[in-house]
């Protein structure tokens, strides 16, 4: 059984910088698709940033130009760099990979546990 386990998240002041990843428990063959997604005490889950087959990305407005989705493929991680950070990003964050187990094996979705990111001083 493959899960996704999220690490990196902690206290930061505003305006610094974190860095959060995202992998798999066991080797895999590769991830396809990861996507972010944060949720704040009392509000709902939200989408924050994706990475596609290709490499493209896209971002929520409230974080575009502030945070940074990629991939390691050697690794097979994935990585939300967060700067520039304000007390409203304060949430636990969410990883989801699309990913697959082995090379013969389809595209499964798998989410993560979360990582608590603080933002205050």
């Amino acid at each position: 059984q493959v899960e996704v386990v999220e690490s990196g998240g902690g206290l930061v002041q505003p305006g610094g910088s974190v860095r959060l990843s995202c992998a798999a428990s066991r080797p895999i063959f590769s991830i396809n698709t990861a996507a972010w997604y944060r949720q704040a005490p009392g509000r709902e889950r939200v989408w924050v940033a994706s990475l596609v087959s290709g490499g493209a990305t896209n971002y929520a407005d409230s974080v575009r130009g502030r945070y940074d989705i990629s991939k390691d493929n050697a690794r097979n991680t994935v990585y939300l760099d967060m700067s520039n950070l304000r007390p409203e990003d304060t949430a636990t964050y969410y990883c989801e990979l699309g990913l697959r187990r082995t090379v013969s094996d389809r595209v499964y979705l798998y989410k993560g546990q979360g990582t608590q990111v603080t933002v205050s001083s």
